[in-house]
């Protein structure tokens, strides 16, 4: 394929994918993952590095226009605890791309599988699981602050092994866990997913994931351009959309796909 055709393609399926995804609240890093491995061609290693850089400009562009569209002071009394998970999640992004680096490609494909499934499922069960919570009593501000240190771990492991900004996985953690109002919930996984992808892709240059320029011309500037048009209008459409529905349906989709990637013969 070269490189104007992938260009257009990018641009193309980032659309609709952002557009999804920004209708249910998530960046659509998950879905944009199967493409670059099957319709990009690219192998595990390098589409998580590439689906990194989108999902920065993703995020980068949603936490401008929500600031624009939200009460900022709401935040302060949760720095702290946005701080816990950021240093938690920034270790655990560094100690997912070291892990990355030691395993095979065929190794870190079935890796891929499990989590995809995860998320899958987890957007499944967000279907049916209002999320309505006060969080748990924690007996010190010592002791939420570990967890929270702990959460932020897995979170940037995740992300650092798909990829993805991880909404799915924060936004469920900051509810159940920590309390979190939902519709601030929403902004403090972007706050929190920003550090942890530039972590992310820092390591993915130092070890020359990003040496190949056309492919970010070709494929991640179109796909980010794409995904920021995408978000736009799916945070647009929310009101007129079953989110639970769609979680649902995107759930089920995330789980066929990823088993067929998969399952196909290398």
């Amino acid at each position: 394929m070269n490189n104007k055709k992938t260009s257009i393609l990018s641009f193309l399926l980032g659309v609709p994918i952002a557009c999804l995804g920004g209708l249910i609240g998530l960046g659509g890093a998950e879905f944009r993952l199967p493409f670059l491995l099957k319709t990009f061609s690219k192998t595990a290693k390098k589409a998580v590095a590439l689906n990194m850089l989108v999902s920065l400009i993703t995020v980068s562009s949603a936490i401008y226009f929500r600031m624009n569209n939200f009460d900022t002071s709401i935040i302060v009394p949760q720095l702290l605890l946005i701080l816990a998970i950021v240093v938690g999640s920034i270790s655990g992004a560094y100690w997912g791309i070291g892990m990355l680096n030691k395993v095979s490609d065929t190794i870190f494909k079935k890796i891929m599988l499990v989590l995809l499934l995860i998320m899958g499922l987890l957007l499944v069960i967000e279907s049916f699981i209002p999320f309505n919570s006060t969080g748990i009593p924690f007996d010190s501000m010592y002791l939420k602050l570990i967890i929270a240190i702990f959460c932020g771990f897995i979170i940037g492991t995740i992300s650092s092994l798909l990829g993805v900004a991880g909404g799915e996985v924060i936004i469920p953690i900051l509810i159940l866990i920590f309390g979190i109002d939902i519709k601030l919930a929403g902004t403090m996984s972007l706050i929190i997913s920003l550090p942890t992808l530039i972590v992310g892709i820092t390591r993915h240059g130092k070890n020359d994931m990003y040496s190949d320029k056309t492919e970010i011309k070709s494929l991640v500037i179109p796909m980010g351009i794409a995904s920021i048009i995408g978000a736009s209008i799916g945070a647009l459409l929310v009101i007129y959309a079953p989110s639970e529905l769609l979680k649902l349906i995107l759930g089920i989709l995330l789980l066929v796909t990823s088993i067929k990637l998969f399952i196909e013969k290398e």
